[in-house]
């Protein structure tokens, strides 16, 4: 039942289709779908979706006081990066380094490219700070306080309103970070994130580059969670706008260290209005007040993969291959027992050093357009996104994906809503596919037919998806034809088979929520928060007693911070995880924190799993430590009751399930015999 008579309402925000999932006060769920950009119809999907549910006009003010909870992934702060969108910032780093972060690791991804095209920093100016620390921690050369207040001053007075401060060996002593913070907070800045609370890491690289994208991304993030708060007549407190507790004036103390300074329980909650919760890359919920640039990379892919988990896991498998394919591309991701994460992951040319959820991510969705260039046949990577859209769309837009799967027939404009054309009452225009794919035949000129040629298209998508599932299951040596392919998103139906062929997989899951599976995991996700830690130390009896005190502290800053959510004591469990590597290597992998023999015997298993060979005449070091705290989840074991939704563009548009397929009994509670497709 809804929480005293009110809604709850799960969201994910796509490239082209926005999906929402409402849970009506008598625990009914109702599903809708809705173009994620659609001009002069509505100004934002997330808040179309709930006011459609609630049968509201598209300008009616929305009911705070029916709506318990909001939990959202967005896309927000992932556009802002990729188009390069964010708010002006400064950089503050250590005098001599000024150009550390464009020169970067000195990759070249293409060797042989005659025109090197860098991509675009992310900070306006950059201010050198004239300090230096050194590895064990030790002042070389304290900060000028005085100088570095006279570039800030000239900076703010330039209309300058974000910094990123990134010094040296910030993570061993971050005192001279805290100092410049504070000259921020005095002169006025309203997105201050320092280093050492962003991402406390070893590496100047990642550590710096993600603190230039949190101080980025957090302001154009923070103006959408007002928006939205706003909408819902929800007075939300403001994202704080620093790094984790440095830089504006608060009601409490700064924190003396990282991550010390949990919000009140009521965080992200207004007075009257719902409880607003964003998905994080990590794959955990946070409260508006803590949903930072850094988290939000990957905020809605990680939804898919916690609805493709804890779908898979009533339905009976531990061993998952997730297949997520939207309109603009497709996701992909391994599961065999915990979430996979990636902790220093490159986003449009940004190095981040943040938990997220490790997904492969490839240009093949529903609106990777077709292009043919003379000699060969190519999909992706660009999209025709929600606006035009695929030639049915009746928008001008050109050949895609869904298109071809249109004039092979897996696609039938009989089972779409008519919304599509001018006045939003006609169907799919088949007419116009088939009339392109035709010209295209003739184009080719090789006798193949248009039904030949859009297959060619498909199997084309099909191939560069398979290849992105290989990258993360049989490269990283997992038997791939031993797991379930769990396949979601809204294009994923039309073409799950034809991957688990060419795989030599024998069982897929679709859940009657398929189509709107990211949406779906946000209503399952936990509440999370964690905590990374460089400690750079043998493995050995010594190292472990400092790092037991270091896991402890950081245990208690997590679990107060889930605490602070509103969930009870009882319902938290931490996690320690070392990242251990070789002597004189620099791959670390995540390893549960048990005794020093038993930690390298199974860093050694996984070593070689992942890299074929071991090396036991080398110490082990342990690289950082990790924590995490979980608590707050819902439980997928309780299937709700499934509602068609009320009409409209929610009907079905790209995968909606209509009402006899919401109405099916929810999966097995274990594989069925003789492999097939899963109900």
């Amino acid at each position: 039942m809804g929480a005293q008579g009110q809604w709850h309402f799960w969201i994910d925000r796509g490239g082209t289709f926005t999906d929402v999932i409402g849970r009506d006060p008598e625990g009914r769920v109702h599903a809708l779908k809705v173009l994620s950009e659609n001009p002069g119809a509505y100004e934002d999907a997330a808040l179309e979706g709930i006011r459609r549910l609630l049968g509201l006009g598209s300008v009616d003010a929305i009911p705070s006081g029916g709506i318990a909870t909001v939990k959202m992934g967005t896309t927000v702060a992932t556009n802002a990066l990729l188009e390069r969108k964010g708010e002006p910032t400064v950089l503050v780093i250590t005098k001599g380094l000024k150009d550390q972060l464009e020169i970067g690791y000195q990759a070249r991804p293409d060797i042989f490219a005659k025109k090197i095209i860098k991509p675009e920093m992310l900070y306006t100016r950059v201010l050198e700070a004239n300090e230096r620390v050194r590895a064990d921690g030790t002042v070389e050369t304290p900060l000028d306080v005085a100088e570095l207040r006279g570039d800030l001053e000239r900076a703010r007075a330039d209309g300058m309103g974000a910094v990123a401060i990134v010094l040296m060996h910030a993570y061993a002593f971050p005192e001279h970070e805290r100092q410049a913070a504070a000259l921020a907070r005095d002169l006025g800045f309203t997105q201050i994130s320092v280093s050492h609370e962003i991402s406390p890491l070893i590496k100047i690289v990642g550590r710096g580059d993600t603190t230039v994208a949190d101080a980025y991304l957090s302001p154009i993030l923070r103006r959408y969670v007002e928006k939205v708060a706003g909408a819902l007549s929800s007075p939300s407190p403001r994202p704080r706008g620093e790094g984790r507790g440095e830089g504006q004036q608060q009601t409490t103390a700064p924190a003396s260290a990282a991550h010390t300074n949990p919000l009140p329980a009521e965080a992200g909650r207004g007075e009257t209005g719902p409880k607003i919760l964003f998905m994080a890359s990590s794959g955990g919920l946070k409260s508006a007040g803590l949903f930072q640039g850094r988290d939000a990379i990957l905020s809605g892919p990680a939804g898919g993969i916690v609805g493709m988990v804890e779908t898979a896991r009533i339905a009976g498998f531990d061993r998952v291959i997730g297949f997520d394919m939207g309109g603009t591309s497709t996701d992909v991701s391994h599961f065999a027992g915990e979430y996979e994460r990636a902790f220093e992951t490159e986003v449009a040319g940004v190095r981040l050093r943040v938990p997220m959820m490790r997904i492969h991510t490839v240009a093949a969705g529903g609106g990777s357009i077709l292009t043919y260039d003379g000699t060969r046949f190519r999909v992706g990577p660009d999209s025709a996104g929600a606006n035009p859209g695929p030639k049915c769309y009746r928008r001008g837009g050109p050949l895609t994906v869904t298109d071809a799967n249109v004039m092979v027939g897996k696609l039938s404009g009989s089972f779409f809503p008519r919304i599509f054309g001018p006045d939003r009452t006609e169907s799919l225009d088949e007419e116009a596919v088939r009339s392109a794919f035709a010209d295209l035949a003739a184009e080719i000129g090789d006798g193949r037919t248009p039904e030949e040629v859009a297959d060619g298209f498909l199997r084309i998508a099909v191939e560069n998806m398979a290849n992105a599932i290989k990258k993360i299951s049989v490269q990283r040596g997992y038997d791939v034809t031993e797991y379930a392919l769990n396949c979601f998103g809204s294009a994923g139906g039309q073409h799950a088979c034809l991957i688990a062929d060419t795989l030599g997989m024998e069982r897929v899951l679709i859940h009657p929520l398929s189509g709107l599976l990211s949406a779906y995991g946000m209503g399952l996700a936990s509440i999370r928060a964690s905590r990374e830690q460089s400690v750079e130390s043998p493995l050995d009896a010594a190292s472990m007693q400092d790092v037991e005190a270091l896991s402890e502290k950081l245990s208690a800053d997590v679990s107060a911070e889930v605490a602070a959510e509103g969930v009870s004591a009882g319902e938290i469990t931490t996690t320690v995880n070392l990242h251990l590597r070789y002597e004189g290597t620099d791959t670390a992998l995540p390893i549960r924190m048990a005794g020093p023999d038993e930690m390298r015997a199974e860093f050694e298993r996984q070593h070689r799993q992942r890299f074929g060979f071991v090396s036991p005449e080398k110490r082990v070091f342990i690289a950082a430590v990790e924590v995490e705290a979980v608590g707050g989840g819902a439980s997928a074991e309780q299937e709700p009751c499934f509602s068609p939704p009320p009409g409209g563009e929610g009907s079905g548009v790209g995968g909606t399930p209509p009402s006899d397929v919401l109405d099916s009994p929810p999966p097995p509670t274990h594989p069925p015999p003789g492999g097939g497709v899963d109900p």
